[in-house]
């Protein structure tokens, strides 16, 4: 999930935190559309448990423009592992068809700082993923993110994703204004025990760019009870053309 976005942030504020904004957004339109990025992915193949995909054969095969990489996952029954290629096509329909993503406009009120405990130990949460029919994965959650939102306490639960908290939230704009499975946001230290998080930052998973992704699902603690008017609405493409690909 970290190709969805960069998410290179400083510790402290900027002096043009909507300068900074509009870096960021420049910066995701560039990767989302690159040659690996979330609109280039037009198949995922997995393979049967124990077998491994021959990826210099893949490549080889592959044409011109197309870009083959590896995957593995965790069978949801059995637990065996299993791995899989990915194709991704650097002129691919949804590259050719896609417009800009439609975002909520900048808002301060939106920067909001949280407190951060961490969990000793390997805690894991079980996240349920978009195309696993109802089933759920355990994610490394280490630590609890605390808030209160227009006199509401939440404890959020952002789980590692390579060295960074990931955060997979929901609220009431979903399926409205914004992305219907919610939205990712990246979460910052910004000192001993305390985060913060930037809703303007916000922005819609990979699986709102391409259906080859298995995007987490926000878990019930990860539900806003007030819309979230910042950040990522949707992608935008050309008239007819399908989102999520």
């Amino acid at each position: 999930m970290s190709e969805a976005v960069s998410h290179a942030a400083l510790d402290q504020p900027t002096l043009d935190p909507a300068g900074e904004w509009e870096a960021w957004r420049i910066e995701r339109r560039r990767s989302v559309t690159s040659s690996t990025g979330n609109l280039a992915l037009v198949e995922t193949r997995w393979f049967p448990a124990g077998e491994r995909p021959d990826l210099d054969v893949a490549r080889a095969g592959a044409p011109e423009g197309v870009t083959v990489t590896t995957l593995g996952r965790t069978d949801l029954v059995t637990g065996r592992p299993e791995h899989g290629l990915r194709f991704w096509d650097a002129r691919s329909p949804a590259i050719r068809n896609f417009e800009h993503i439609e975002v909520f406009p900048y808002d301060p009120a939106w920067v909001l700082e949280a407190s951060y405990t961490p969990v000793p130990g390997a805690r894991r949460v079980a996240f349920e993923h978009i195309r696993d029919n109802s089933g759920t994965r355990d994610l490394v959650v280490p630590g609890d993110i605390s808030l209160t939102v227009d006199g509401h306490d939440y404890t959020l639960s952002a789980f590692d994703d390579d060295g960074t908290l990931l955060l997979v939230f929901g609220d009431p704009t979903n399926g409205e204004s914004t992305y219907g499975a919610g939205r990712f946001l990246f979460v910052t230290h910004t000192g001993e025990g305390r985060v913060r998080l930037d809703f303007n930052r916000a922005f819609v998973p990979p699986c709102g760019f391409s259906d080859q992704y298995n995007c987490p699902m926000p878990p019930r603690q990860n539900r806003f009870h007030l819309p979230v008017r910042a950040g990522e609405k949707r992608p935008v493409f050309r008239g007819g053309f399908p989102a999520q690909h």
